[in-house]
């Protein structure tokens, strides 16, 4: 392992920053918003992405070092702290509702990054610990069905027209919200049914169903200790998680569409099919998803040893920045085009935009800068 392997215990300033902002209150209430979707951003602007290559014997060697596989496990009790601490405040209602707000969004933010994002990687492990671990984390973010629809449902039906985690081009992410959230929800009562008819099981076996009723012990626990108020606030935080997570499944595919074959089958998912980002930062803070590229086109890759790929198109920003960018309306300014494709130029471009499409990132993806390469055939995931 290298020194600079270290860098991705600046992961948990995100689980940091919330402890403080709870402890603190007051105008450091807000904790993960600041690192998150503030710094991160600002740093990301400024310094734009560039890849960094290691050659395929040190990234296998890397996927074998406990190190990075511990990372993610100690997620686990830093996620159950911060949520025991979070609820541990709401029933002493004492905080402002300044603070109230803001904890829940701060506390949101922890759960969306430490919880269903590490879930994703854990729920593609081959071994049952780190599948268990998978569902520990989505507990608490009221997200539990999120790892058997993405790994049975999204990983097969993903850039295409089938695909309700993938934002079509120039549809508002707000829309997306709807589509993926509730078509995402029933494939997975459908996808957990069929497993379970397929292993001969009872029909309390299935794992949705497992997982809602986690869920609401859970959410039980929170409302005896808290009242409605507090079981308000708490289900509002996992909103924020649920809704941080698919702001990313919307930057992640946006307008990328497989060909359709004469057969009627899709051709298999490449490279090019998933929007990559290279800014250090932001790859590190969510465990490299922002190469997602690599992740679909070879699913049994650990994050550590995911690569850049040339031919996966690149994001001007990194995945908080698009994610901004996605949220806030276009701003009305004349439309100029930027001399070259650095990050603050290609901010200038966004800045600039007098759209006739009504999605920032739209506009943003499709720059000169960040054009789609030619689809080429990898393997089917």
């Amino acid at each position: 392992m290298k020194f600079s392997d270290l860098r991705y215990l600046a992961a948990y300033l995100i689980p940091l920053s919330c402890f403080v902002g709870l402890y603190f209150g007051g105008w450091a209430s807000p904790g993960a918003l600041y690192i998150g979707f503030l710094l991160v951003p600002l740093i990301g602007v400024v310094c734009p992405g560039f890849p960094r290559r290691e050659e395929e014997a040190v990234l296998q060697t890397k996927s074998k070092l406990p190190f990075f596989d511990n990372l993610l496990y100690l997620n686990v009790p830093v996620l159950y702290l911060v949520v025991a601490y979070f609820v541990w405040l709401l029933g002493l209602g004492e905080m402002t509702t300044f603070e109230t707000i803001f904890s829940v969004i701060n506390v949101g933010i922890v759960l969306g990054v430490c919880g269903i994002n590490v879930a994703h990687e854990l729920g593609h492990r081959e071994d049952s610990f780190a599948r268990w671990m998978s569902r520990l984390l989505l507990i608490p973010a009221l997200y539990s069905h999120f790892t058997l629809e993405h790994n049975y449902g999204h990983h097969l039906k993903g850039s295409s027209s089938r695909g309700s985690a993938t934002a079509r081009k120039n549809e508002p992410v707000y829309k997306f919200y709807y589509r993926s959230v509730v078509q995402g929800y029933l494939n997975a009562w459908k996808i957990g049914n069929a497993m379970r008819i397929a292993a001969g099981r009872p029909e309390w076996m299935n794992e949705v169903l497992l997982g809602h009723i986690a869920q609401f012990v859970l959410l039980a626990f929170v409302a005896v200790l808290t009242g409605w108020g507090g079981l308000i606030a708490y289900i509002g935080a996992a909103l924020i998680g649920i809704i941080s997570l698919e702001s990313v499944n919307y930057i992640e595919h946006y307008g990328l569409v497989r060909k359709r074959l004469v057969s009627g089958r899709y051709e298999p998912m490449s490279e090019s099919h998933s929007w990559n980002s290279n800014h250090e930062l932001g790859r590190i803070m969510l465990f490299e998803l922002v190469r997602h590229a690599d992740h679909h086109y070879q699913t049994t890759r650990k994050y550590q040893a995911l690569r850049h790929l040339d031919k996966s198109p690149q994001l001007p920003f990194g995945y908080p920045m698009s994610i901004i960018l996605a949220l806030v309306p276009p701003l009305l300014v004349q439309h100029h085009e930027p001399p070259g494709g650095s990050a603050t130029e290609g901010l200038s471009k966004i800045c600039s935009i007098l759209a006739p499409n009504s999605n920032p990132l739209y506009n943003c993806l499709h720059s000169p800068s960040s054009s789609l390469p030619t689809t080429k055939k990898g393997p089917s995931t």
